[in-house]
């Protein structure tokens, strides 16, 4: 399964103009704050329309400006984990990873639920709500809402942004697991380096709008093509060391 983009959008002042491929794996989109990366995965899921572009999921385009194609959000078969998480307070754990699952029969909604309490450590927190659950927990509940669909693709809106280190550590292990489990691709936005560096199996570093570079950890961390990425790299690369 493989994502390909080529996105034009204008929002207020700010152009976003990029193109990209992943394959069955981590993709992270890494840079500072408001260079167009969740953004990106707004017009991937398709809550926002783009001015003009291509996106396709393998051979199924969901977005092509041309052909007037234009699949409708809930058809796109993509889980989507917000920043906030966007959980429902009056649900439980269990109703909430429920949610997720709208057009699936009960045997299979029960079953698929069952898989993910256990693939994300979710035991004996079914009948709890958010506000009773960790904030670990209740990233892990959003996570197991998104995969319930088996989407076709995992989208991650800097989901371990509030979070202390062992928590982070903890979700990323979970993360990984999951990736692994359901073989898609994974695009995962963040700005920390040492999160990109850990998870990432590609990174694509994102400035102003535009995609400064990409490719594995390594070749990034150690060829950037600019000086802002060779300095911001360079510094967080002896962080992470």
């Amino acid at each position: 399964m493989a994502l390909s983009l080529k996105l034009y959008k204008r929002v207020n002042g700010f152009i976003l103009d990029v193109a990209w491929t992943v394959q069955e794996e981590t993709a992270v989109l890494f840079g500072y704050s408001g260079a167009g990366k969740s953004l990106t995965l707004q017009m991937i899921a398709g809550l926002m329309r783009p001015d003009r572009g291509t996106i396709r999921l393998e051979e199924w385009p969901l977005f092509d400006s041309r052909a007037g194609i234009d699949i409708r959000p809930q058809d796109r078969a993509i889980g989507y984990v917000f920043q906030d998480l966007a959980l429902f307070p009056h649900m439980t754990v269990q109703e909430n990873i429920l949610y997720g699952a709208k057009g699936l029969g009960k045997e299979e909604r029960l079953g698929r639920t069952g898989e993910l309490i256990e693939l994300l450590h979710l035991e004996g927190l079914p009948a709890k709500r958010p506000a009773e659950i960790s904030g670990g927990q209740a990233q892990r509940v959003a996570l197991a809402r998104a995969l319930i669909r088996r989407p076709k693709l995992l989208l991650l809106d800097e989901p371990f942004s509030a979070l202390d280190n062992p928590l982070r550590l903890e979700l990323q292990r979970c993360l990984t697991g999951a990736a692994r489990q359901y073989r898609i691709p994974v695009i995962l936005v963040t700005h920390d380096l040492n999160e990109a560096l850990k998870l990432g199996d590609r990174i694509i570093v994102y400035s102003q709008g535009r995609v400064m570079q990409a490719g594995s950890p390594l070749e990034v961390q150690d060829n950037p093509v600019i000086r802002e990425a060779g300095r911001y790299f360079n510094d967080g690369a002896r962080r992470f060391r």
